[in-house]
């Protein structure tokens, strides 16, 4: 006895295969701007965080070393910029009289050099550049405000650090422009 073997086509259709990628158009179409204000939201809670973070490890170093101890923006990672971009980075270290550097390589504290999202400017307001912790913690002198913004100039949140050297978060637009 002889079997004789059907074989079935398998695979899909023209008409499955555009009525698949119809639908899978559609959604990445509904679903992208949505993911990107999530991703956008990330990188400003990201931004913020880091900032926060460090601005407590540098009171906490004045306090401990019982000297001043500056944070300041640095994309070179051994000395103070001087202006008001901090996208490209920032150091603390303990001042020594030099408010620019670390007087020794032992006072450099931390380097943050990479920077936290290409797509963000992250900005100090006019005033003050840098943040000094005194040794009993306080930051005295104006307040500080750094600002992540969209490349567009959009106001996505700041951080506030008060006379007393506590940071503080703000989220969103509260109608302040971004610096310059």
């Amino acid at each position: 006895m002889s079997r004789k073997t059907t074989r079935k086509a398998t695979g899909f259709t023209l008409i499955e295969v555009v009525v698949t990628v119809s639908v899978m158009s559609t959604l990445l179409a509904v679903g992208l701007p949505a993911f990107a204000g999530l991703l956008q939201n990330q990188r400003t809670s990201v931004a913020l965080a880091s900032l926060v973070s460090q601005m407590s490890h540098a009171r906490l170093a004045a306090v401990k070393h019982r000297r001043p101890t500056i944070l300041c923006p640095s994309t070179s990672g051994t000395q103070c910029d001087g202006g008001s971009d901090w996208a490209g980075g920032w150091i603390v270290f303990v001042e020594r009289g030099d408010r620019t550097r670390p007087s020794r390589p032992s006072d450099l504290l931390q380097v943050e050099s990479v920077p936290v999202s290409r797509h963000l400017r992250i900005a100090s307001t006019s005033g003050r550049s840098f943040l000094r912790y005194l040794p009993d913690g306080r930051s005295a002198g104006s307040n500080l405000t750094i600002v992540v913004c969209t490349r567009e100039g959009e106001r996505l949140g700041a951080v506030v650090v008060n006379n007393a050297g506590r940071p503080r978060v703000e989220r969103g637009s509260t109608g302040a422009p971004c610096p310059p």
